[in-house]
């Protein structure tokens, strides 16, 4: 028997209605927020990656799947959205739209990292994104967005964590001041924060390693570097937050793990999850799209994490609707029947299931029973020389005949009337 791969989890059909049920809270709030759905690929070249993300980050340098392709081309699955939705937004001149351009899409990513709770190395993602806005009011929306979708979706006792990495200039005289303190300490560090305090000082924070997390609580924060407009617009963000009644804590060794952010970052925590609770999160990135070829255009965004999201959510008790209607066939004229007669009431909005194995009435009504069906419709060859079919209630145990004429129109009406 072949296994899926490690990391990569089947969806089985009794856990897709509540994916469903996620992604429709999702969407709803979306659109009611004025963002249009985008789909892109999720197979982009290499270089796009490398050159957003940063080609000195865990995910580039290790977590990503990349391979070559028959033309000799590098390709990768994408690892996170943001990159594939500005690559799009260049490649096909959205950016000559009226902005803001507001843009969601929700899809797989990929990373070749440690499977853990809440996170395999195929993960779901609803991402966020606007164009074109740069007011630290726009930052805050989004972070009320993100809040609202999450309590949509019976997620509670969420916490919010923000903090600024500037601009590029701001980062200039705290990066080296960063580096000197993480060299100072290299013996101390893991292997790889020894590695990022030469290549990457800004990475070395969003390490794991509870060693380095000690050593790291007295390392310069970037907030005290921050230019003037940098720490206005910082001041702005949380007036906003707090105007809207948003708690949060600053976070000041809150760095993420992409390369392109700039100003504004944030995390949304929650309960239960462990070390790893991060359900949602994201910032602004305005240097990207000229970064890619584009034209200077601010932008903030965040990705939502589907999986994470459904381990903390108090789901309805019921997700899935039985069938309104069960048709059990005796005989083969019977089955004929019953597919024009399923087909007519599905066209009119009625969950209908009906079989045509031939089974015996009994074995019929039981497969009826376990699909919890309230009704059954019930056609045998003396229903067919009558011309009538016989309803029976399972709940009720009664049971009463139906004319073959306006057959749909009485069934359609019966069924109509239990639902309210």
């Amino acid at each position: 028997m072949i296994k899926s791969v490690r990391g990569f989890k089947d969806i089985l059909p009794e856990e897709t209605p509540a994916w469903s049920w996620l992604e429709a809270q999702a969407r709803e709030i979306l659109v009611r927020y004025g963002f249009r759905e985008i789909r892109v690929p999720i197979l982009e070249k290499t270089e796009l990656f490398a050159r957003s993300i940063g080609e000195a980050t865990d995910i580039v340098e290790k977590e990503m799947y990349t391979f070559v392709d028959r033309n000799q081309e590098r390709l990768t699955l994408r690892p996170e959205a943001t990159a594939g939705i500005v690559r799009a937004f260049i490649e096909h001149g959205l950016h000559n739209r009226p902005k803001p351009i507001k843009l969601f899409t929700i899809g797989p990513m990929f990373r070749h990292e440690r499977p853990q709770k809440g996170r395999l190395r195929q993960f779901h993602q609803i991402d966020v994104e606007v164009f074109g806005a740069q007011s630290p009011g726009t930052d805050a929306e989004l972070v009320v967005m993100a809040l609202d979708i999450l309590e949509a979706g019976g997620a509670r006792n969420l916490r919010l964590e923000i903090n600024s990495l500037g601009c590029p200039d701001c980062r200039v005289p705290f990066r080296e001041e960063l580096r000197e303190f993480l060299l100072a300490r290299k013996e101390r560090l893991c292997e790889d924060c020894q590695r990022r305090a030469e290549r990457n000082p800004l990475r070395a924070l969003d390490c794991k390693n509870e060693v380095c997390q000690a050593e790291y609580r007295e390392a310069p924060e970037l907030t005290n570097f921050l230019c003037e407009d940098c720490r206005a617009h910082y001041e702005a963000f949380k007036a906003y937050l707090s105007e809207a009644e948003v708690s949060y804590q600053v976070n000041p060794r809150l760095v993420r793990g992409l390369d392109y952010y700039t100003r504004t970052i944030f995390e949304i925590k929650a309960p239960g999850l462990g070390a790893q609770d991060t359900v949602a999160a994201g910032g602004r990135y305005d240097g990207l799209v000229s970064a890619l070829g584009g034209p200077d255009t601010p932008a903030v965004g965040f990705a939502i994490g589907i999986e994470r999201w459904l381990l903390v959510s108090e789901l309805p008790a019921e997700l899935e609707s039985p069938p309104e209607l069960f048709i059990a066939p005796l005989g083969e004229e019977a089955a004929r029947v019953t597919l024009r007669l399923a087909r007519s009431l599905r066209a009119r909005g009625i969950r209908v299931e009906a079989d045509y194995e031939g089974r015996r009435l009994k074995a019929l009504l039981r497969q009826a029973d376990r699909l919890s069906a309230r009704k059954v419709l019930i056609l045998g060859e003396d229903e067919l020389q009558k011309k009538e079919a016989l309803l029976k209630d399972l709940e009720t145990r009664t049971q009463e005949p139906l004319p073959f004429e306006n057959l749909t129109d009485l069934v359609n009406r019966i069924l109509i009337d239990l639902r309210f």
